[in-house]
């Protein structure tokens, strides 16, 4: 009975996504009468130091394993090293368990951080609500997280999709409705604090008021990240040629539970999902590290156990706005063959300060030879979905080609945030969400059938095995 109600609820949203999106691409009229792109200046309330010396600030947590039974917790102490104990426990007992974690710092032109620390913890049990206390006597601070269902095909999972950030008035409207939405991971598509827009001591400076902006979500649940060509920081003309650094130092990553050599591609389980993280910005040609390592993740990809999968990098690899246009076409020349047969779902990127979504297409034929030069239809092909419309000070990219190609969707020109919402190894519900001067606006909603479980073959299959269950 359950199964049939469910059934119903996906056809009428179908029919609703259908009634909304049409059969061809639209281009959105809307026009955002905007907010000032400019960063929020230093003594707003959002960049607001922590209370006591030497206080834990900038608190943010990742997945710290391959199948999200850790975490890892960084922090900063700006006054000195302090402890980098982390006591942790669920709500019986908040202190019970305690782990060490290390310490860095780094200088960048005349700026010396703050001391950096990273803290692992592993052995956690699935679904639990784990309290963390950071810090020393009255300094201390306490928060809090909630890990993933186990590892199953049908465990239910809301994650955040945001990029392009930044620390202006925009970027403070997406992160408040993003907390809104129910979401329980962030998977961030790159460029993070722009501080590279700045100059000198005050790149390391913004650095430190983005990690006090994102603490508010960012310390409670794990965000999932990527790279942009904002967190390269090649500067020689100021003697800073070592590129990621203040990101490097600042964000760890889970890359050696992947098997990867480099912490800028990765990739991890969650729930029903496997999430690879590619780089953008290292090289991906044939043969080189990045380019081998998502070679072997692939065949370890087990869509009995984790059916959605997901890659996450930041420049879009099919995008039809002026701005950036064609930068992917290198990586999606080597990669896209291998989305394409691995029935990849959803291929998320940033980069582009606007909102696009894709139908599912692929150039996997393309020959100039022989005419065939532009993306077809394809049922095994992921769709495209370029999200870099965080709220950054470079502003918003809407100079569209006109007329929409016919591999476009839906694309919209403004600020927001996506959510997907896995119900189960079946179906999705997508959303994007614009900032419509400070409100939330639901404003691309669609049910995606998942690629692998969605050839009629394997849901016959599946539905008898319920079958045979409910008969017992």
């Amino acid at each position: 009975m359950l199964q049939s109600q469910y059934e119903i609820i996906v056809l009428i949203c179908t029919l609703v996504s259908f009634i909304r999106t049409g059969i061809g691409g639209r281009t959105s009229t809307y026009i955002r009468s905007e907010w000032p792109s400019s960063d929020m200046p230093l003594h707003n309330d959002v960049f607001a130091v922590p209370k006591g010396h030497n206080a834990p600030q900038q608190v943010h947590i990742t997945q710290g394993d391959y199948d999200g039974k850790a975490v890892i917790i960084s922090w900063v102490t700006p006054n000195g090293v302090g402890s980098s104990q982390v006591l942790y426990g669920t709500l019986d007992q908040k202190d019970g368990f305690s782990a060490q974690g290390t310490v860095t710092n780094y200088t960048f032109y005349n700026y010396s951080s703050g001391f950096i620390h990273h803290c692992l913890i592993d052995g956690l049990e699935y679904g639990t609500k784990y309290y963390y206390k950071i810090g020393e006597d009255k300094a201390a601070r306490e928060f809090w997280f909630v890990t993933p269902p186990k590892i199953d095909p049908d465990a239910p999972y809301t994650f955040g999709i945001i990029g392009d950030l930044g620390q202006t008035y925009n970027s403070f409207s997406t992160l408040e409705h993003y907390m809104q939405s129910g979401g329980q991971t962030v998977l961030f598509l790159g460029d993070l604090s722009y501080a590279d827009r700045y100059e000198h001591n005050n790149i390391g400076i913004r650095w430190d008021s983005w990690g006090r902006f994102i603490e508010r979500s960012a310390a409670y649940q794990p965000w999932i990240w990527s790279a942009g060509n904002h967190e390269i920081e090649y500067m020689p003309h100021i003697g800073e040629d070592f590129p990621f650094k203040s990101y490097l130092h600042r964000f760890h990553t889970p890359y050696m539970a992947s098997n990867s050599s480099n912490p800028l591609w990765y990739a991890v389980r969650r729930a029903s999902a496997h999430i690879i993280v590619l780089s953008s910005y290292s090289s991906f040609v044939k043969y080189s590290p990045q380019w081998m390592w998502l070679r072997e993740e692939l065949k370890r990809v087990n869509r009995s156990e984790t059916p959605w999968l997901i890659v996450v990098m930041h420049v879009p690899l099919y995008n039809s706005d002026q701005v950036h246009y064609m930068e992917g076409e290198g990586m999606r020349a080597v990669f896209e063959s291998w989305f394409v047969q691995s029935k990849a779902d959803f291929i998320f990127a940033g980069h582009v300060h606007a909102y696009e979504r894709s139908y599912r297409i692929s150039n996997i034929y393309y020959n100039v030879s022989t005419g065939d030069r532009y993306p077809v239809p394809d049922k095994s092909a992921p769709v495209y979905l370029t999200v870099g419309d965080g709220g950054n000070q470079e502003g918003l990219a809407g100079r569209f080609w006109d007329p929409q190609p016919e591999y476009s969707a839906f694309r919209e020109a403004s600020y927001g945030h996506s959510t997907l919402e896995i119900k189960n190894r079946t179906h999705a519900f997508y959303h994007w969400n614009r900032n419509d001067d400070g409100k939330k606006v639901p404003t691309d909603d669609v049910i995606f059938h998942n690629q692998y479980w969605a050839s009629n073959l394997r849901r016959r299959r599946l539905k008898k095995n319920h079958s045979k269950v409910e008969g017992e």
